[in-house]
């Protein structure tokens, strides 16, 4: 009964002014989660037909720390775009978001078989804002489970594969001040356990991974919100992987 398309122009051009999800404002507004994905997709086939290229996806509300920051529980996938990815140690405008929140989180890459070839640690970027009360997973599965990009650890992180089926830790520290640390992986049968379920929910919505794409695997810290000035790092058992400036 609702108009996607129509939706899809809304979402894309507030998420573009940078205030996203002002549908789910409206109070008379409610959607199923394949509703909410069949919109989120919709806006993903408009940024596709503006040039953009999807680079992968996410598993989102995976952890513990998530899950109580929301109260919600997934899993959810949302999608990555090649526009939004940075590099390490990049300078943020924090104009360029909406309540920029940051999350450590581990990555993986595909292979042409499907497999995993690299395991490493990246900086999810979100505009932390929720517009319905209270917060709903559909909003958040519509929004893009509120992803504004990542930033990527230098090369050699990138073609790692012993964080794979390592038991390590990673931390987030915001002005030299750690926030949060756990293990690696959010989930048992850690980053195969993701991917399978992320391959599984994919086939449903008839897409498909692709040679090279990205997938955050899930964390099991928390969002945490940043302002200009702040310095963010994420580190493995204490060795810095990857970091930005919020300006």
């Amino acid at each position: 009964m609702h108009d996607i398309p129509k939706m899809a122009q809304r979402q894309l051009a507030d998420y573009r002014r940078r205030q996203p999800g002002t549908l789910f404002a409206d109070q008379d507004l409610s959607l199923d989660a394949a509703t909410a994905y069949h919109l989120q997709d919709a806006v993903t086939a408009l940024r596709i037909k503006e040039g953009d290229i999807v680079t992968g996806y996410k598993v989102g509300c995976t952890g513990p720390g998530t899950r109580s920051q929301f109260g919600m529980y997934g899993p959810i996938r949302g999608t990555l775009f090649a526009g939004e990815v940075r590099r390490n140690d990049c300078r943020l405008p924090q104009k360029s978001f909406c309540h920029l929140a940051v999350e450590g989180e581990m990555a993986i890459k595909i292979a042409g078989d499907g497999q995993i070839i690299a395991a490493f640690p990246v900086i999810e970027l979100h505009n932390f804002v929720f517009r319905s009360q209270p917060k709903t997973l559909s909003e958040l599965i519509a929004n893009n489970d509120i992803n504004a990009g990542i930033i990527l650890p230098g090369d050699n992180w990138q073609t790692a594969t012993d964080l794979i089926d390592d038991n390590a830790n990673l931390s987030v520290h915001v002005n030299g001040v750690e926030l949060g640390c756990d293990s690696l992986w959010p989930t048992a049968g850690g980053p195969a356990a993701s991917l399978h379920w992320l391959k599984a929910h994919l086939d449903d919505f008839d897409i498909a991974l692709r040679v090279g794409q990205i997938v955050l695997a899930g964390t099991n810290l928390g969002l945490y919100p940043v302002q200009a000035g702040d310095r963010v790092e994420v580190a493995v058992n204490g060795q810095p992987a990857v970091s930005c400036t919020v300006v």
